[in-house]
């Protein structure tokens, strides 16, 4: 292998750089296109994603890598080059979603365990041939007042342990993501909580498990209130609860944490970052890896049309700028105006 583990890792959290999460699945890609009245056929989920991974600014300068979907790591651009290969001339990584998706738990109502264990060594072996260095599983935990449960927690911080130590003997990188999701009428306090126990059960099954922490990067919730909650907490807030959660739990060995936006709208998630950035020195680097929060503006501007391109790869510049920014801590409101 010629790249180590850690210098993949490393690479994936290089100062002012962040991950696009472009690995949604047909259905969630279909509900995004339904919104901007596209129809998602294979040709206009390559068009759509070739567009963003030929923003050469963006790509550049401020994306360090791309998860993708089984789907798109086989296409190939209009001209016949493959994707894989746009995403390594700009500098950036290209990575794989391997999880098969959250299903309901049996004996546990509410509650999902997320498979695509079985034959997973072998899947990981072919994206690796295929470009991938890196690839991701998502875990999600509900909260509600009688979940999540400890064997909820359990079985899948197990999960993503498992997952964890075949990617790093396949020579990819893992980014564990055990989402603590942001519905429901929950308070911040209440989030940190089960964030907090999550993180605990995830770090105590990596090190069971013998994965290298140096060669791993965590993808977590930020400490938010649930969206029903009747108050909010603010800005200043979220940060100071979710770096007070990440030092009780995430060992310095991390090289990196990559947030998810969850459900934020893109400013919120963006001045979220920044202003946990502001509160650095801290053990690890803190970038976003965003589907949503990078792509609903060039998504907007899009609109599936070929003239549109140019105004859909400006949106997704400006985005990818403002999250740079905020991943060094010096992102500033009134730079969206630009």
């Amino acid at each position: 292998m010629t790249e180590s583990l850690e210098q993949i890792a490393k690479a994936m959290v290089a100062p002012g750089k962040g991950i696009l999460a472009a690995d949604e699945s047909s259905g969630t890609i279909k509900k995004r296109f339904d919104a901007i009245n596209t129809e998602s056929t294979e040709t206009s989920r390559r068009d759509y994603r070739e567009f963003m991974f030929r923003t050469t600014d963006a790509m550049k300068n401020h994306i360090s890598g791309v998860i993708l979907y089984d789907e798109t790591i086989r296409q190939k651009a209009a001209d016949g080059t493959p994707l894989v290969d746009i995403i390594k001339a700009a500098g950036s990584i290209p990575g794989i979603k391997v999880d098969a998706g959250a299903k309901p738990m049996a004996g546990f109502p509410g509650e999902t365990i997320t498979e695509g264990l079985d034959g997973l060594d072998e899947r990981l072996a072919e994206y690796y041939k295929l470009g991938a260095r890196f690839a991701k599983w998502r875990a999600v935990i509900d909260i509600s007042p009688v979940i999540p449960t400890n064997a909820c927690i359990e079985a899948n911080t197990e999960a993503l342990a498992r997952y964890a130590a075949l990617c790093q003997k396949n020579g990819i990188v893992p980014i564990v993501e055990p989402e603590v999701l942001m519905d429901g009428d929950h308070t911040a306090d209440r989030c940190f909580e089960v964030t907090e126990t999550t993180l605990r059960s995830l770090f105590n099954a990596l090190a069971r498990h013998n994965v290298l922490l140096e060669g791993t990067i965590l993808k977590p919730n930020m400490v938010v209130s649930g969206k029903k909650c009747a108050t909010q907490a603010g800005v200043q807030e979220v940060a100071e609860k979710t770096i007070k959660v990440f030092k009780r739990t995430v060992p310095a060995a991390i090289p990196g944490i990559v947030f998810l936006s969850g459900g934020q709208s893109d400013e919120l998630a963006t001045a979220h970052l920044d202003a946990m950035n502001k509160l650095g020195p801290l053990p690890w680097a803190l970038s976003f890896s965003y589907g949503r929060a990078l792509q609903a503006a060039p998504q907007k501007a899009w609109a599936g049309k070929k003239e549109n391109v140019a105004a859909a790869q400006k949106a997704f510049a400006h985005r990818a700028k403002m999250n740079s920014l905020a991943s060094l801590g010096t992102w500033k409101a009134d730079l969206e105006k630009a």
